[in-house]
């Protein structure tokens, strides 16, 4: 069969078996996996694993892939800035990679002020250094969250993350001043409300809580997704968006934009939350902004990013050159009218198939997200129950046929859909081919069939 994906052992095959035996041997149960693929190479969205075989990835180094694996600007760049410098520490000097780095973030995200960069390592230092910037720019402690969030790893940030059997059963104490409400999922509404009375309750849900759970005078800062990742691709409706952003206004509290799943055109926009047209404070970044390479960022006013005081941020690997030179790459591919625009399609190709998929069986209750950042909900009644049973189902099914698909939701029970955005046409209807027979033999072995 002529495509991308070609098969010449079973998925796992026995080289993919040994490697994966090998690190469940020496790499800590912990650090979990969610497939027993063994990878050798990749490019664009074809990756080949150690036994031979040809896969199509759409989990995209869970988001981390929007310019593809090895883009050729980035690798050309990446080989250019070895033989210069690897590392010199942006506590010790200065570099122009670093410095490039900051002012392109700083010309690329929302708003028209003056803005500072801080470059780290990894979406979780990111957001904590957002949190940290807030609380020292406003003298508050208090930040609002929401259910379903996801924000990293770290002590603060794993407070700050919703999802708790998987994320922070047994890792407490955690964080205090952290405070948490439902985040607005239209699909998960009360009975007999329709999505705009929806939005609205939620609105007043979030005022409510200024008075039952903090004082607005006690918050330094509100944090939000603009598409939740982890939590199932759920888009924050542009109303309520705005609410948060005239709150915020009204009562002195930073808005930070949490970026790092839906951001660099993993929405088919260089940020998800230009959706809504609103300007958070707080920009932070990180996966695709690197190609890869561990970097990220927070971006933002420059009043708000100078308020900490000198050696109160950074880090020894922080601004490394060659993640640097990795971003600037990047963004030079991603940031231009083209791109985005290939984006948008690739969204509108992709989503059309989930549909089309979804119409045959009614125990998926939603496709959604924004552009190309898509998922697909699945449930086992009428009652919108959580269905993780058939979702882990169709993730192995898909693999089995060569297509990497990975699971998402607060619950578990949503397939996510995360391909590198120069997929070409003939990929993604490859890879609509494989899902619609995976969704069709779990649906025909009646795994987790719907109860009522």
């Amino acid at each position: 069969m002529s495509g991308s994906i070609k098969l010449v052992t079973e998925i796992p095959g026995p080289n993919s078996r040994a490697l994966v035996a090998r690190r469940a041997a020496a790499v800590s149960a912990g650090a979990a996996y969610l497939t027993e693929l063994g990878v050798a190479s990749a490019q664009g969205a074809v990756v080949t694993d150690v036994d031979g075989n040809q896969l199509l990835d759409f989990a995209g180094g869970i988001g981390v892939l929007a310019a593809g694996h090895c883009p050729p600007e980035v690798v050309s760049a990446i080989h250019t800035q070895v033989d210069q410098l690897i590392h010199m520490c942006a506590i010790v000097a200065t570099y122009e990679p670093m410095v490039a780095l900051a002012e392109a973030l700083n010309r690329i995200t929302p708003g028209t002020f003056a803005k500072k960069t801080l470059l780290m390592n990894s979406g979780a230092e990111a957001v904590e250094s957002a949190v940290k910037i807030s609380r020292a720019a406003t003298g508050r402690s208090g930040i609002l969250v929401f259910e379903g969030g996801y924000h990293g790893r770290t002590n603060l940030t794993l407070s700050m993350t919703s999802k708790y059997g998987l994320f922070k059963k047994g890792f407490g104490p955690f964080a205090s001043e952290i405070y948490r409400i439902p985040f607005p999922n239209v699909l998960r509404r009360p009975p007999g409300m329709n999505p705009e009375q929806f939005v609205g309750w939620s609105i007043e849900r979030l005022r409510d809580a200024m008075i039952a759970q903090v004082d607005p005078s006690g918050l330094a800062a509100i944090v939000i997704e603009p598409v939740q990742g982890e939590g199932g691709f759920v888009p924050a409706p542009g109303p309520y968006l705005q609410a948060i952003r005239s709150l915020c206004d009204e009562h002195g509290i930073v808005m930070v934009a949490d970026e790092v799943q839906a951001g660099f055109g993993r929405t088919g926009r260089m940020f998800s939350i230009e959706h809504a047209g609103v300007v958070p404070d707080l920009v932070v970044m990180a996966k695709s902004m690197g190609s890869g390479l561990p970097v990220a960022a927070v971006t933002g006013r420059a009043d708000l990013m100078d308020a900490p005081h000198p050696g109160g941020l950074g880090g020894t690997y922080s601004g490394n050159p060659l993640a640097c030179v990795a971003a600037l790459a990047t963004i030079a591919q991603i940031d231009t009218p083209e791109f985005l625009a290939r984006a948008t399609e690739v969204g509108h190709r992709l989503r059309a198939g989930l549909e089309t998929i979804a119409a045959r069986h009614p125990w998926i209750a939603d496709v959604r997200g924004l552009g190309p950042m898509l998922a697909m909900e699945l449930v086992t009644d009428e009652r919108l129950t959580p269905d993780p049973t058939r979702t882990l189902a169709i993730t192995q099914a898909t693999l089995a046929r060569g297509l990497i698909t990975i699971r998402a939701g607060l619950y578990s029970n949503c397939v996510r859909f995360l391909p590198p955005l120069v997929v070409s046409d003939a990929e993604i209807d490859e890879a609509l081919a494989v899902l619609g027979a995976a969704v069709d033999e779990v649906a025909a072995a009646g795994v987790a069939a719907p109860t009522g």
